[in-house]
């Protein structure tokens, strides 16, 4: 499972006009999943998710992660994180789970997070989503979980 990171000041995802989720400042984490994933590499990826130390200190250094800073978590499922871009000039999805799969995998992480995290939105699994954000830094982290 793939998780793209990226510190924001305030980001949201809007779907046909309509805004699904929003947070302030926090992380937005595109999420990708494999077809080898199963929700051991979910609970990995989450964990880290809020545990990553992204967020600056008082001596500014990425000392703090999520939870320290209580932000938010916009979580947002993306089909092509996984694809395989080592050749040619067209992306292969043949990494990427099957629909069914990456949803049951995506909502599994929806709610695991919103058991372990106190602000959790998200993005709609296979929508056509306009992502807003204000990248804080830029400070933009690729993590998988194998």
């Amino acid at each position: 499972m793939i998780g793209l990171l990226q510190r924001v000041s305030s980001a949201s995802v809007t779907v046909d006009g309509h805004c699904t989720g929003k947070i302030g400042r926090g992380l937005l984490v595109l999420v990708g999943v494999e077809r080898e994933d199963r929700e051991a590499q979910a609970v990995r990826l989450l964990e880290r998710i809020l545990t990553y130390r992204v967020f600056p200190d008082a001596q500014d250094k990425m000392n703090l992660s999520l939870r320290d800073i209580q932000g938010g978590l916009l979580l947002v499922p993306q089909f092509t994180l996984p694809a395989d871009t080592r050749k040619g000039t067209r992306p292969s999805f043949t990494p990427a789970a099957p629909p069914q799969q990456g949803e049951a995998l995506f909502d599994y992480l929806l709610r695991q997070a919103a058991r372990e995290h106190p602000e959790v939105a998200c993005g709609v699994f296979g929508a056509d989503m306009q992502v807003a954000l204000v990248n804080d830094g830029p400070v933009t982290f690729w993590l998988q979980t194998p």
